[in-house]
């Protein structure tokens, strides 16, 4: 009996995931990635970061092929293509659709300044319209490029994001999407069209923008060339792209206001969703348009990025704990009160912070006690002070208007050690529900809606696997929120002595 698959990709600077998920089940039946080791980032200068997107493309193929001969999966049996994408890059074509240069990926930095000058000149106008600072994102960069490499820039048809990219090599169709054109800074929140004012003060026209299509719905079609190089059916529906922080949160199931999507890998990032315009005035977090914003129904995921997560955890593993396996830590931890009799941990050790306004107030311990505190106590102090970062962050989504009530992350990284798990319920007040999924399965169930498959995200995420539920601990909630409380005065202090200095 036939089958029917979904097929997704999440294009990372790190490899290219794909998997098919089985239209019955809702269920993936194969995963795959290449790279197996991390793909090439071209560093040319310090600060720099690009990629040829040609390898996204060979690497996209290579992935597909083997979800393929894993599943066993027919071309015809796979009904569309969902793609996840590294957010903020800029893909520079010609009119023959061929790259102009490698893409300036998510990490470069050279546009900093470009971005910094408009917020300067045009601050009420950007928080107003864009929700956010310029900053360094892709309208940033393609500033840049108009400046620095005029010759190369007057070539350029059109400027893109990665997946829109990928979705363009499957089907040939130029495209991008709200979503897509707001985590570059070139959507009008304000006046809800491409963010007009930004492109002048650049001098840049808005006919490098490609056309506009729907996060979800038809985008194109696998072409014959297509087809030919992917192994794909011709015809297949593209029909769903979002960036990778947007499709995590999709692939929790988090689409209304107060649900929040959280990933704590070597990097944390905490991401909400928003049900009316607002923003943040000191730019720490960012604001994008959701999976599921329209000019009709505001939906605004809010980014919140903490940089020194789970390496930090690495770093006590690595260096105060080398003999002990990372379950192991967590048992001796646990042993530990809530708190670590008043030891304190700053997790801001992995370069500046946009949270704290960019500032890089490095890693640090604070009222060591010799004759008390112990490996155990750093161990939980160190968990405790990433928990207490993210809920630093999550306040300032709460001042935003967001009202925090439900958390989802993947059974993954931080969220496998009670103690980071239990201490983000009771200090936030939020219950956490933790899933099986990841980016390339969110990609596929994506395709799924906008295919028309499922009906709707309830139908899409019917089968999502709920691995366990952590609720706050109405007994013990004030003696974490203490901790935490303990914690934020001492935070407090440090960031406002750089800020004095």
């Amino acid at each position: 009996m036939s089958k029917q698959y979904l097929l997704g990709l999440d294009v990372g600077s790190s490899s290219v995931k794909a998997s098919l998920v089985n239209v019955e089940s809702g269920q993936s039946e194969a995963t795959t990635f290449f790279p197996e080791t991390e793909a090439p980032i071209k560093s040319i200068k310090a600060g720099w970061a690009e990629q040829d997107p040609e390898m996204w493309w060979t690497n996209a193929k290579l992935a597909i092929a083997k979800v393929m001969e894993m599943s066993g999966a027919a071309k015809e049996e796979i009904k569309a293509v969902g793609i996840s994408y590294q957010m903020h890059g800029l893909v520079c074509i010609d009119k023959d659709l061929k790259p102009l240069r490698d893409a300036i990926i998510w990490c470069d930095s050279r546009a900093v300044p470009y971005g910094a000058q408009a917020m300067d000149e045009m601050k009420s106008q950007c928080l107003n319209a864009l929700l956010n600072s310029p900053g360094n994102f892709t309208v940033s960069k393609l500033a840049w490029v108009k400046e620095n490499e005029h010759e190369l820039y007057g070539k350029i048809y059109k400027a893109m994001l990665p997946g829109d990219y990928i979705a363009m090599k499957f089907s040939g169709n130029v495209a991008t999407t709200i979503s897509g054109l707001s985590e570059g800074m070139a959507w009008n929140f304000k006046d809800k069209q491409a963010a007009n004012f930004l492109f002048d003060y650049f001098d840049i026209s808005t006919s490098l923008l490609p056309e506009i299509v729907p996060t979800f719905g038809i985008q194109g079609y696998v072409s014959k060339e297509a087809a030919e190089e992917t192994g794909l059916a011709q015809g297949t529906p593209i029909s769903y792209r979002a960036g990778d922080q947007p499709n995590n949160a999709l692939s929790l199931n988090v689409f209304n206001p107060g649900e929040i999507a959280a990933t704590a890998g070597t990097s944390g990032v905490v991401y909400g969703v928003l049900g009316d315009i607002n923003y943040d005035s000191k730019s720490r977090v960012n604001t994008f348009a959701h999976v599921n914003y329209t000019k009709e129904e505001n939906r605004l995921g809010v980014l919140l990025c903490i940089n020194g997560t789970g390496i930090l955890n690495a770093w006590i593993h690595r260096n105060i704990a080398p003999d002990l396996s990372y379950s192991q830590m967590n048992e001796i931890a646990a042993n530990v009160p809530v708190g670590s009799d008043g030891l304190i941990v700053m997790p801001f050790g992995n370069g500046a912070e946009r949270m704290l306004e960019n500032e890089e107030i490095g890693g640090s311990i604070h009222n060591l006690n010799f004759n008390k505190h112990s490996r155990a106590h750093i161990i939980r102090a160190a968990q405790e002070g990433i928990v207490f970062s993210f809920c630093y962050g999550m306040e300032i989504m709460q001042q935003m208007g967001m009202n925090i009530s439900t958390i989802h992350a993947g059974h993954a990284n931080m969220f496998l050690s009670p103690i980071f798990r239990e201490t983000l319920a009771n200090v936030s007040g939020a219950t956490i529900e933790l899933y099986d999924t990841d980016g390339s399965v969110g990609a596929a169930k994506g395709a799924g809606i906008g295919c028309g498959i499922y009906r709707n995200h309830d139908e899409a995420f019917a089968t999502l696997k709920k691995l366990e539920v952590i609720k706050p601990d109405t007994d013990r909630r004030d003696e974490y929120v203490q901790a935490y409380n303990n914690w934020k005065k001492k935070a407090i202090n440090i960031i406002t002595t750089f800020h004095t200095t």
